[in-house]
């Protein structure tokens, strides 16, 4: 004989309520993380005329992965169990063109005085023994909501286009072979990864030549002017002041 369980809905509709708020924390973080990269992104190339992001993209762990995750770590199935070990659940990965762009991005994010540095794995110094590079760093902000505020966290990799190109071809290899790659296929992808970094390396140094071009390129420019003004008996304050006006870089 089949006992009828009452049905609390009010409870149900409660334990519903809370479910949907918790990964709203998540997505609500993802929006404030982002807007500050935007906002950066933007006053960056305004200050100094380059731009150190190439793209941005965010994700958002769906409940069952979420679930899937808590189960492998050991941890208790209640919100707060998994608000506390599960740190990734709201995710972001910024693509950069140099190693040193990484570097200035991290540094300007850990700048915000909302933002709360957890942990930041450096696989860059210290690559994984596969090969993989990047700079892994899970921050905490304040989420404000009608009733209540939330300390949320959010993981953020930071990686140049080498390390993307690489991690995301390693990513569906392993897919296709149900994580049971080949030894050699290993080898050749940790090969793979060795020459991506050299090539990340060399641009690097590349970027750094054209820089130094750029200014002496600059500085030839202001001494010229500085003759030319001489010959036409510009007033020395009005070209001071000019020059500062341009750039803030000049100086006689």
């Amino acid at each position: 004989m089949e006992v009828a369980i009452p049905i609390d809905f009010e409870q149900m509709k409660e334990v519903k309520t809370e479910l949907t708020r918790f990964m709203m924390s998540y997505k609500f973080a993802l929006h404030e993380v982002m807007t500050k990269i935007d906002i950066l992104k933007e006053e960056f190339q305004y200050v100094h005329d380059y731009n150190p992001i190439e793209h941005v993209k965010s994700r958002l762990k769906s409940p069952e992965s979420i679930l899937n995750k808590a189960y492998r770590k050991g941890c208790a199935l209640s919100l707060d169990s998994i608000r506390e070990n599960i740190r990734d659940i709201a995710g972001i990965r910024i693509t950069c063109s140099f190693i040193s762009d990484i570097y200035e991005i991290s540094k300007m994010i850990q700048q915000q005085k909302d933002v709360q540095l957890i942990e930041c794995k450096d696989y860059i110094q210290n690559p994984k023994p596969n090969g993989y590079q990047s700079l892994h760093m899970i921050i905490k902000i304040p989420v404000f909501m009608s009733d209540r505020s939330e300390e949320v966290y959010v993981e953020i990799q930071i990686r140049t286009i080498a390390m993307d190109f690489w991690a995301s071809l390693e990513h569906k290899i392993y897919y296709k072979y149900d994580e049971d790659v080949p030894q050699h296929l290993k080898e050749e992808l940790k090969e793979a990864a060795l020459q991506a970094a050299q090539l990340d390396v060399k641009m690097e140094n590349i970027q750094k030549e054209m820089k130094e071009v750029k200014k002496r390129n600059s500085e030839n420019s202001v001494h010229q002017l500085i003759i030319d003004a001489e010959k036409l008996q510009i007033p020395k304050d009005f070209l001071k002041a000019a020059l500062n006006e341009t750039d803030g870089k000049g100086s006689i």
